[in-house]
């Protein structure tokens, strides 16, 4: 059973779909059907949901391996809660600016660093 891996993913589902919701919501008031037309705010929205696509599914599955080879609960909580945060915080920076700022580098960080360590935690594994 991957019970903790489950719960992430369901809080990670919902974020997906509000991420959806709003580059619909953006491209219903720019009256763009396809693409982004040039609008600042549509072109933020495509890439808030389209980061979080690139990044999310790996991190997930690296979770659930994870957890389904005896991982340490308190590991994935940590990796679940930081990188629900760091989500939330890169939507919130992007949508601020396209530039840098602290949301979008604790969002990038955040998720890198969860990456690297799932990834390193799962190699590990296999090794013992």
């Amino acid at each position: 059973m991957i019970e903790i891996t489950s719960l992430y993913t369901g809080v990670l589902g919902l974020i997906f779909i509000l991420c959806a919701i709003n580059v619909i919501k953006f491209r219903y008031k720019s009256a763009t059907g396809l693409g982004d037309g040039g609008d600042e705010s549509l072109i933020k929205a495509i890439r808030i949901h389209g980061n979080f696509s690139e990044y999310i599914p790996i991190i997930i599955l690296l979770m659930a391996f994870y957890e389904m080879n005896s991982g340490q609960a308190i590991t994935l909580h940590i990796m679940g809660v930081v990188l629900v945060l760091g989500r939330i915080a890169h939507a919130i920076g992007l949508t601020l600016s396209t530039g840098t700022n602290i949301y979008r580098k604790f969002g990038v960080l955040s998720t890198f660093i969860i990456l690297i360590v799932l990834s390193g935690l799962n190699i590990f594994q296999y090794f013992n």
